[in-house]
Parts: structure tokens; sequence; C-alpha cells
């Protein structure tokens, strides 16, 4: 079958851009923001209110291993738009939660429609229209769709004051309503092409043959690459989410804490850039374990600083920088080690366990603060984790 054509790529890939950042500006970066707003208001403890927001992401991970074979057959369009319709009741029931059951209840369906709006399906849809020039495209997408925190956080921060947080999860279920169905609709339609064969990734001498999905799940390259994956979103995402908190304990403002993560965004768009030369004066293997390196390092380097607010605020843009670069790992892993004709499949596979970590990320930082005796040593935690992936992606090449 034929793929798209220049035009069709290039459209694809501005649609996703737009999408993405809506999607998780109003799916995943306005909850930081409006979290402590949510508790104060309803009585629910910050954790309690978190735990809502960690099932959401739990219900994404489980949704998205057959989200993936979707992908696999029959392409992004229906699946994004679906998960588009899904996400405005969903957000609509969030800002209009009357208790804390029917609260849960709305981030599991928003959870559903995480599963096939964020990052997975969109990687999915570049690696098949893409090709061979895949990581031109993933790179664009993720420097664009890194924005997604410094749009919406400060966005988050600037509608809560008029309209409190029930108000503004209105005015972002209207967001999604008017961007992102239409967007995907009309935007990802054209025919689903097969894989390019035997493509020869980044930083590989030799092309990939394997594309025996049943092997490749049983190896141990597949798991160790799991693993560290894991690791690293565990990592990066629990840094996104319990930043502003951490911040808010150094002394900085709620808008200024917002900022900080806006501010990572930026961050994360400068990493994603470094992204294309080091992928092409490195090996796999090589940027794996630096990139885990630089995530680790960055995250204790927030556990270690006290202040002032502008070292915070520098600090939080290196972090985001590590964050970006790990964004584009992560979404070449699998591409960069075996056939992308099994893309969807594997990655439908592999991001279950991914999302389980970005789910229990927030939850986890909340809860772990008073045991541990504070954010910063929650930040220590993590960057320990971060370490350990660095350590495993050493075994996670497989023979050519």
């Amino acid at each position: 079958m034929d793929g798209l054509s220049r035009y069709g790529r290039w459209r694809v890939l501005l649609v996703l851009c737009v999408t993405e950042i809506t999607s998780w500006g109003a799916l995943y970066y306005a909850f930081p923001v409006l979290a402590p707003s949510i508790a104060a208001d309803t009585g629910w403890s910050v954790p309690a209110v978190t735990a809502a927001f960690s099932a959401g992401l739990l219900v994404s991970a489980a949704v998205g291993i057959p989200v993936g074979r979707l992908l696999d057959r029959h392409g992004p369009r229906w699946v994004m738009t679906a998960g588009s319709v899904v996400a405005v009741p969903a957000t609509l029931l969030i800002a209009t939660a009357g208790s804390y059951p029917a609260f849960v209840a709305a981030w599991l369906l928003a959870g559903v429609a995480q599963a096939a709006t964020l990052y997975p399906p969109a990687f999915a849809a570049l690696t098949r229209w893409w090709g061979a020039d895949r990581v031109r495209a993933l790179t664009g997408l993720t420097l664009v769709a890194g924005l997604a925190s410094t749009v919406f956080a400060p966005l988050a921060a600037a509608l809560l004051e008029p309209f409190g947080w029930r108000g503004t999860y209105l005015v972002l279920a209207g967001i999604l309503a008017v961007v992102c169905i239409p967007a995907h609709l009309f935007g990802l339609r054209g025919p689903w092409p097969d894989p390019v064969a035997d493509p020869v990734p980044h930083g590989s001498t030799t092309r990939l043959v394997d594309d025996d999905p049943a092997r490749i799940l049983r190896s141990r390259h597949f798991v160790l690459t799991t693993v560290t994956v894991t690791l690293g979103a565990f990592t990066s995402f629990a840094v996104a989410v319990n930043q502003v908190p951490l911040l808010l304990d150094r002394g900085l403002s709620t808008g200024l804490a917002a900022w900080a993560l806006g501010l990572g965004g930026i961050g994360q768009l400068l990493g994603r850039l470094g992204y294309g030369p080091l992928a092409g004066h490195s090996t796999v293997r090589g940027r794996a374990c630096g990139i885990m390196a630089a995530l680790a390092v960055t995250t204790l380097l927030l556990a270690a600083l006290p202040g002032p607010a502008g070292a915070l605020l520098a600090a939080a843009l290196l972090a985001g920088a590590a964050r970006g670069m790990f964004t584009l790992l992560q979404a070449t892993a699998l591409s960069d080690r075996w056939h992308p004709r099994v893309y969807g499949r594997l990655n439908g596979i592999a991001s279950a366990p991914v999302m389980v970590a970005v789910a229990i990320s927030p939850w986890a930082g909340a809860a772990l603060a008073g045991p541990l005796g504070g954010y910063p040593q929650v930040f220590v935690l993590l960057g320990v984790a971060a370490l350990l992936a660095a350590g495993l992606a050493l075994g996670t090449v497989p023979r050519r």
C-alpha cells in the first residue's frame, strides 16, 4: 500500500504537534497546578486527589495494549479521534464531580482518552508514515509538544484565580473539543502504509531483521529495554509533577512554581533539539546510558539546591532538557532495536508498564514525601532510580 505524499506527511506532523500540546496540556500538565486547589476546595487530601489522577493513568496503561494492536492494523485516524471525543465528557465530569467517587470515575474515563491521544499513538503514526525518516518527524513532534507544560501550566494558573479549578477544567474541555476532535478527524486521513522494509536505525551499522513479536517479547533485550524506559519514565514524570510542591517547600509562590514547570518545557525543547546530532554521533547503547545519567544528575541537582529562586529555575530548565532527550529516547527505543512492522504491538506492551510508572509517580511523590521527610528526599530516590536505568541500558541492544 502506498503511504502519504510529502505534503501529507507534513500535514500529519503539524496536526499531531497541535493536538499533542493540547491533549498533554489539558489531560496531564494542568493537574499539578490545580491539584492543591482541588484538595483545598473539596477537603480531599492531596494524596487522595493525586491517586485519582494516577488511577486514570493506570487505565491508560491497560487500554494502551489493545490500542497498539488497532494502530498496527488500522492506523491512527479513528483511534485518536475516538480518544478526543472521550476526552471532552471526561474533562467535563472532572469539573463537575460532586463527590470523590465521581472524581475518581471521571479520571478513569480520562485514562481511556489518554491511551488514544497521548504520545504512544502519535509515535506509532509517525513511525509508520515517516518510515526511515521517522527520527526527524519524532524530533519535530516532541520539540513542539514539549511546550505543553510551557503553555498549559501558566494557563491553568491564570484561569484558576478567576474561574476556580472547576471552571478551569470546563475551559479545558472546550479547548479539547474545538481543537483535537476536528484535527484528528480531518488531519489524520490517508492510507495506512506497509512498514518500511529493513531500516537502518541511528547509531547502528546493521539492519533490523527480526519482526517476530513473540520472539522479541521473550528476549532479555526487550525486557531490559522496557525496564530501562519504565524507570526513566517514572523519574521523568515524577520530577515534572512533584516539582511544584518541591519548589513551594523551597519558598516559591504558586505562580513562580508554575512558571518553573513551564520553563522545564523550554528545557525539553532544547534537549530535543540536541537529540538529532546526538543520535548521529552515538551508538544506541551509548546514548541510552548517557541520557539516563543526565536525567539522574539533574534530578539530584533539584534535590540538593535549597535556593535561591534563580538557581532553582535554572535547575528546572536543566531537568527539562534531560526529560526532553528522554522523550525521544523513549520514542525511538523500539524502532532503533526491532523492525517497525511490529512497532504498534511492541509499543502497546512496552508502554503498559511505562504508563503504570507514569501513573504511580505523582502519587508516589506525594505519598513518600511524609515518610521520607520531604520532597528533596523523594528527588534523591528518583535520581537513584535513573542511575539504575543507566546501568540497565547497557544490556538493551540485541545482536544483529
